[in-house]
């Protein structure tokens, strides 16, 4: 048998005083607050009744701080997964506003088409990588969930995919919130999702989401 359900979860809140988008940078820890949005989710996931037998995370730092929480609960081993990671950006370390493009003409061209974007990783490329890991990690799980802790685009992708949606989109649209939890499952080969949970919500509203890709 593989494995029942995969949550994916977005990292809490991170420390990013500065406001750039922050992308594969190394050293973009959680803030307190994060960390305290990392608890409040894990508790939910690993509440009686739920059997979460598998724990994967992105290789960056504020993702396994994410699942640090749930190696204290479930005691089980966090294993790392690279093709989970945040999606390549060109304005890495920068902040994401019209100065920074007048200060950067060679940014211009590579913002021209949104269906395709020239700034990062694309769209579809992120969705295939996303939905191959799942895959494999729903297959060699033999029972129980899986957890795998990710970033924003690369869940949002993955759920835009799984519903047949365009993955061209506005990123103020996405329903990913900071350590929030989407579901899904796969029957036969389809991937599809199966819920959404926002345990964090509380703790956001005196949150600082800025900086995902």
């Amino acid at each position: 048998m593989p494995a029942t359900l995969i949550h994916l979860v977005r990292h809490g809140e991170v420390d990013n005083p500065n406001g750039v988008l922050y992308g594969r940078l190394p050293n973009f820890t959680l803030s307190a607050l994060g960390r305290e949005m990392a608890e409040a989710t894990a508790s939910e996931l690993c509440a009686p009744g739920n059997k979460i037998t598998r724990l994967i995370s992105s290789p960056l730092i504020r993702t396994l701080q994410s699942a640090r929480p749930f190696t204290q609960k479930l005691k089980v081993a966090v294993q790392t997964e690279p093709q989970i990671i945040e999606p390549t950006n060109i304005f890495e370390g920068k902040k994401v506003a019209l100065a920074t493009v007048l200060q950067n003409p060679s940014f211009l061209p590579k913002l021209l088409n949104p269906l395709r974007p020239g700034w990062g990783e694309p769209y579809g490329q992120i969705a295939k990588r996303m939905k191959k890991a799942m895959k494999k990690a729903w297959d060699e799980t033999t029972e129980g969930e899986v957890v795998m802790v990710s970033h924003q685009l690369a869940i949002w992708m993955v759920h835009l995919s799984s519903a047949g949606k365009p993955l061209w989109h506005n990123p103020r649209s996405r329903r990913c919130d900071l350590s929030s939890v989407t579901t899904f499952e796969f029957r036969g080969d389809k991937l599809v999702e199966v819920g959404y949970l926002d345990p964090a919500k509380t703790l956001r509203k005196s949150a600082i989401d800025k900086g995902a890709v």
